[in-house]
């Protein structure tokens, strides 16, 4: 398990590195970031089980925090076009 942590690592540092190619620079900072942490995480040696709730922790915080943003956050695509937040109020 702790290798699959330095393959997720390996991926976030690519997406990273496009992002930071790309001009994006707060994704690429929050990739470095995430490439950082998985890192880290492989070389602690942990359980099997410790890496799976470390990996179900990350992705439950990761899809609520998408979803809140595509809602509550991100302004609407179009001028047609109407966020939730905004036909909410």
């Amino acid at each position: 398990m702790d290798r699959m942590y330095r393959v997720l690592s390996f991926w976030t540092l690519v997406i990273a590195i496009m992002a930071y190619w790309g001009g994006l620079m707060k994704m690429s900072l929050l990739f470095f970031g995430l490439t950082a942490i998985f890192l880290s995480l492989s070389y602690m040696k942990l359980t099997e089980r410790a890496y799976l709730q470390i990996f179900f922790g990350f992705m439950f915080f990761s899809f609520v925090g998408f979803t809140y943003y595509t809602f509550f956050v991100m302004p609407p695509a179009g001028a047609g076009e109407q966020s939730l937040s905004l036909l909410l109020m």
